[in-house]
This record gives structure tokens, sequence and C-alpha cells, in this order.
């Protein structure tokens, strides 16, 4: 099982053309957040600069590279405090550098079946590299695993979610009652 770090170097390693990432929980407990999460809901204005500056200038970079990075979010009834924060602190910025990010409401449409069958979080690299993601009961990561013979099954999953998702940035605009503030925050 891949740690955090080990699974950074790998993706780094095979990140050549295309990473697609699938979000599944409602609630992460994940170090990258900093403290963040927790000044979101004390009402602070923005995410830390110090942290999430580096990662919007990679994303910059990946995209001025041709690397394409893209994600579905699942989104679930009730809409969490964390995926409201995800959504404000996290896609904006991250959209507007150039990740392509889709939510899959299933408030308004069912799962895709094919979903079901995965049924975890995973990283999908280069179409040729699936990483299936391990989180405990409170959405903190325990670690990621290589499933080469998962690779046509995640890009099938892959595949359908990303079609009968939204694009997050329509999403986004058309559910402004999920705003902290009632506005875009970025």
């Amino acid at each position: 099982m891949m740690d955090a770090a080990a699974l950074r170097a790998y993706i780094k390693a095979h990140f050549t053309r295309t990473a697609f990432r699938l979000e599944t929980l409602q609630q992460y407990e994940v170090a990258s957040d900093g403290n963040d999460f927790g000044r979101y809901l004390r009402g602070e204005p923005a995410p830390t600069p110090e942290r999430k500056e580096p990662w919007l200038r990679r994303l910059r970079a990946e995209r001025e590279a041709n690397l394409y990075r893209h994600r579905v979010r699942i989104v679930t009834a009730p809409v969490t405090a964390y995926t409201r924060y995800e959504c404000e602190w996290g896609y904006v910025p991250n959209a507007n550098a150039g990740e392509d990010i889709r939510i899959l409401d299933l408030r308004a449409q069912p799962l895709p079946h094919v979903v079901s069958e995965v049924d975890e979080d995973f990283w999908l690299l280069d179409d040729e590299h699936g990483l299936l993601m391990h989180y405990g009961i409170s959405g903190e990561f325990i670690g990621a695993t290589l499933q080469p013979g998962l690779v046509p099954l995640l890009r099938d999953v892959r595949d359908q979610t990303w079609g009968a998702a939204e694009p997050f940035n329509q999403w986004w605009e058309r559910n402004s009652d999920l705003h902290r503030d009632g506005r875009q925050v970025a």
C-alpha cells in the first residue's frame, strides 16, 4: 500500500498525458487541507495563500505543458459543509487554474450502475495506471493500491461518470444556495 508520499511520487512519474480522479466521499480528513477547513467553518474569507498558491501554480504549469487533469466529484444529499468548502475553496480556484472538474449530483440524477463495481475513489493516469484510494471511516487517507487488472473497469467508470456529470462552473452557478455567503468565494 502506498502512503501519501509514495502516491505523489507515483503520480508524478506516471502522469504524462491525463490524470483522472473520482471523488465519492462527502468528507475527507487529509493533511493537504492544512487548517483551511476549520478556517472556512469559522467564516474566514479565503484559503491560506501559502498553502493554495503552489498548487494553483502547479495546475497552471500542467495546462501549459498540455497535461490534462480532470475529476468527477459525486455529491449526495444532504450536501455537507466539507463539500461546500471543497467547492468554494478548492474547485473554484482549481477550475480557474485549468483543472477540468465535473459534478455528479445524486440529488438530481442516479449514479451510473458501473460505479458500484468499484465503490472507492480512484486515480486513472494516462488511461494505463489505476490506483484505488483507501480511506478510513472519518475520511482519513489510509493508502493507495495499484490495480492494473481494474484499468478497463476504471476507464468505464470514468467515461460513464464524466458523461453523466455537469461542468463544475455551470453546476456551482446554478446552486448558489450552497455558497457559504450566498456568493462565489475564490
